[in-house]
């Protein structure tokens, strides 16, 4: 089955799921665009994703999903909320959601991890997962090692599940590249950042279409945790401070808030600005409604073009 009809959206583009930063506003959008739209629940207590979700129906009857990161220690909370509240469709990250798979499959809600290896997406086939977002290092935020281009068709081949294409996507031909890679939609965050309903900083969006090629920086890579930003003050101090081997507590008392001073303050000298690579794409501020629009239909574009320039 496809991942529109499984999860009854119109276009097979997810919203990312970013901390801080995926509230109600920008998941509404999206899933009223016809994507399917996602709350971050990381840093929420239960109550407060509740309050999330309700706000959200407000203003969309469309499916939705909510984000869990599995670290987190109130999961219990998280997961009872998630049941409570009908949430259609759940992604999970920075764990195994397979002690919590008996009770979101017994309330029927698709679970969909995110990863960054064949291994781990076989392991998620086998807990009974819907699909899987296969993510390459050329996202925003917390990466893996591979790059989208290899990691695709690698799990494509390795699983039987719908796989979703996550990072270095940010138009119609991205759409369509994860398509012929295999994949049967994608998951964006970058281009998000810079919708009229993503609730960050105007700082934040400006240094999103500011952004070139080689605006992002990989900081934690030493430490094994790498995380991926627009190269500031901030990051280009922690790099020099890990390439000399400073210990990783000294290293996380510069990171501390960093996203909060981001997204809330618009601090972009000392904040944490988490941005995928393709961020030199993103020219302009639109409506999540044009961006999804703009994307399906030059993915359509490009597709049909392949097919003129195979010869078809």
């Amino acid at each position: 089955m496809s991942i529109t009809k499984l999860l009854q959206i119109q276009y097979p583009i997810f919203q990312g799921a970013m901390a801080q930063i995926s509230h109600y506003q920008l998941a509404a959008a999206v899933s009223e665009a016809g994507g399917l739209g996602i709350i971050a629940s990381g840093g929420m207590t239960g109550e407060q994703l509740r309050e999330e979700i309700r706000e959200l129906r407000k203003l969309t009857d469309k499916p939705f999903g909510v984000n869990i990161m599995l670290m987190m220690k109130n999961i219990k909370d998280i997961v009872t909320v998630i049941i409570e509240e009908k949430v259609p469709v759940v992604t999970t990250g920075a764990g195994t959601p397979k002690h919590i798979m008996p009770y979101l499959k017994e309330a029927g809600i698709k679970v969909i991890p995110v990863i960054a290896s064949v291994k781990h997406a076989q392991k998620m086939e086998e807990f009974g997962v819907d699909a899987v977002i296969a993510e390459g290092s050329e996202a925003g935020g917390h990466i893996g090692e591979t790059n989208t281009m290899a990691l695709i068709p690698q799990i494509v081949d390795a699983v039987s599940i719908p796989v979703i294409a996550a990072g270095g996507v940010a138009d119609g031909r991205g759409l369509a590249a994860a398509i012929a890679l295999g994949a049967q939609g994608v998951q964006m965050g970058t281009v998000f950042l810079a919708s009229e309903e993503c609730p960050i900083s105007p700082a934040y969006k400006e240094a999103i279409l500011a952004a070139s090629d080689t605006a992002t920086a990989v900081t934690g890579r030493i430490a094994g945790a790498p995380v991926r930003c627009i190269r500031n003050e901030m990051t280009d101090h922690y790099i020099e401070l890990e390439q000399k081997g400073t210990n990783r507590e000294e290293l996380e008392e510069i990171t501390i808030g960093s996203l909060s001073k981001a997204v809330y303050e618009g601090d972009t000298v000392h904040g944490s600005m988490m941005s995928g690579q393709i961020a030199g794409l993103v020219k302009d501020i639109k409506p999540c409604k044009s961006i999804l629009e703009s994307i399906v239909k030059q993915a359509q574009e490009r597709l049909q073009d392949i097919r003129l320039e195979l010869g078809e």
